[in-house]
């Protein structure tokens, strides 16, 4: 008997363990979509036209400081592309992702910053998905410009390959992410779709469905920029 009770204690402590890390990477997808509502709701916000020539948004939620002082912040969130050959389909699955860097976080003061990033191009996007980057070395990148009538054919804007943003104690702005990294955050995805998959397979080959979790913020892209329009031949497929 005492045998048995050992062993139904060990099944509970350990249950709220799996549980805690399935529901920490919904959470997660969730703030995605919360956060990318209220940023495109921001009067002043990410200019439109950008958006619907994006090939990819990656979206990091609450971002924070994690030492007083030291050189070292980073964030858990989350990508998505738009689909087919040439980035002209619906938005993918999410991939979870990872920020890390310097100077990330200490953006605009806040001690919790949001960051939404688009990638620019095929060149990009293909980089990212497909391994380890650091932005200004291995992927051009530049403060993403602001408000519905912002100039988005500045010299720097067209030749950046990611744009950023982030908000922080409610001020939005774009923000100088160089020398931080992006990168796949493996041990995410297999939480979240129960087996290992790379961020090219999730987004690009289309190895996985959108999770549930995931669903709200999906829709949230498709609705907002159904098409992408960086180039004007393109066709919805």
């Amino acid at each position: 008997m005492k045998k048995m009770c050992v062993v139904l204690l060990s099944i509970a402590l350990a249950s709220p363990s799996v549980g805690s890390e399935e529901s920490r990477e919904k959470k997660r997808l969730a703030a995605c979509a919360q956060v990318f509502k209220e940023i495109i709701d921001i009067p002043d916000g990410i200019p439109k036209d950008l958006l619907n020539k994006a090939e990819c948004v990656i979206v990091i939620p609450g971002v924070l400081k994690f030492a007083f002082g030291v050189g070292g912040d980073f964030g858990r969130g989350a990508i998505s592309c738009r689909t087919g050959q040439h980035f002209t389909g619906h938005w993918s699955a999410p991939s979870m992702f990872a920020l890390e860097g310097a100077n990330i976080g200490f953006q605009i003061g806040g001690e919790s910053t949001d960051y939404v990033l688009l990638v620019m191009n095929p060149k990009g996007a293909n980089s990212i998905l497909s391994s380890k980057v650091k932005l200004g070395a291995d992927a051009s990148a530049a403060a993403g410009p602001k408000g519905r009538t912002a100039a988005a054919d500045t010299d720097i804007v067209m030749k950046a390959e990611v744009l950023s943003y982030s908000r922080a104690r409610g001020l939005f702005a774009g923000v100088s992410l160089e020398g931080s990294t992006l990168r796949s955050d493996g041990s995410a995805n297999k939480k979240v779709y129960g087996r290992s998959l790379s961020a090219k397979e999730i987004v690009r080959e289309g190895k996985a469905g959108v999770p549930a979790a995931g669903s709200e913020w999906i829709s949230l892209l498709n609705k907002t920029s159904p098409q992408n329009q960086s180039d004007p031949v393109s066709l919805k497929e």
